[in-house]
């Protein structure tokens, strides 16, 4: 594992800012850090687990601000919040095992997907709507299966918790941002904890790109709080598509190697 210079850690404080402060409203962060941490040289299983660290300050930061604002019920989303991070920790385990060419095939279209939903959905606003799936069946199976996602995965979990919290539990756009960054905070924590177990973290970078992505995350969600789904609604859209290209371009997408074969 590389020992990090002090002009390589400033300038991945300064991606972690960034980064902290898109994620904190639509979600997306670690397409600004993952690319950071491997071009500063980090191997692919530290970058990843880096980032887990670093997100775990953002995540957190976002949802104390949401909570002291009012905007989620840190007691009432505790088993949510305890069953994403358990499928965090799957996620992670088991992230050797599982087909990645699959998920790398899939995430563009399933993000363009969730672009256009947002995008063209015309009543999408900060008001909360029909609920389609109870607290309780929503905690057993959705929080715990994109926390899954996350651990084996990554890029797009908010987006896909926001889908989730809007389409399913019925919640209004900023209410669903809150929310998912509780549950990606928890999804965070179990994905951590797994790469921590193997050595994968990079601790003294995770913990200067933490301190920046906290104040990012902070700026954010106040931001968003004030704005609502004026602001989240098409920062959303555009986070999910350029994170769908970010994907497409991969050398390792196996889509991306066929349109240039």
């Amino acid at each position: 594992m590389i020992d990090p210079t002090m002009e390589m850690l400033v300038l991945l404080a300064l991606a972690a800012f960034v980064a902290g402060f898109v994620d904190s409203i639509a979600g997306g962060g670690g397409l600004v850090t993952v690319p950071a941490l491997l071009l500063a040289g980090f191997a692919p299983v530290e970058a990843l687990g880096t980032n887990k660290l670093q997100g775990l300050f953002g995540a957190a930061s976002a949802t104390i601000a949401y909570a002291a604002g009012g905007h989620v019920d840190l007691r009432r989303q505790l088993p949510s919040a305890a069953l994403a991070g358990i499928g965090g920790v799957a996620g992670a385990l088991l992230a050797t095992v599982l087909p990645g060419d699959v998920l790398r095939i899939l995430m563009p279209f399933l993000l363009i997907a969730i672009a256009l939903y947002f995008a063209l959905k015309p009543d999408m606003g900060d008001l909360d709507r029909a609920q389609r799936l109870s607290p309780a069946l929503f905690a057993m199976t959705v929080a715990p299966a994109i926390g899954f996602y996350d651990g084996v995965f990554g890029p797009g979990t908010g987006s896909f918790f926001m889908l989730a919290f809007v389409a399913l539990a019925g919640y209004g756009v900023l209410k669903a941002t809150a929310h998912t960054k509780l549950l990606n905070f928890a999804s965070n924590v179990g994905g951590f904890a797994a790469f921590a177990l193997v050595g994968a973290v990079a601790w003294k970078a995770g913990l200067v790109m933490g301190a920046a992505q906290f104040a990012g995350a902070r700026l954010g969600a106040r931001l968003a709080m004030r704005k609502g789904a004026r602001l989240i609604r098409p920062l959303l859209v555009v986070t999910c598509v350029a994170l769908a290209v970010r994907l497409l371009a991969d050398p390792q997408n196996p889509i991306h190697a066929r349109l240039i074969g």
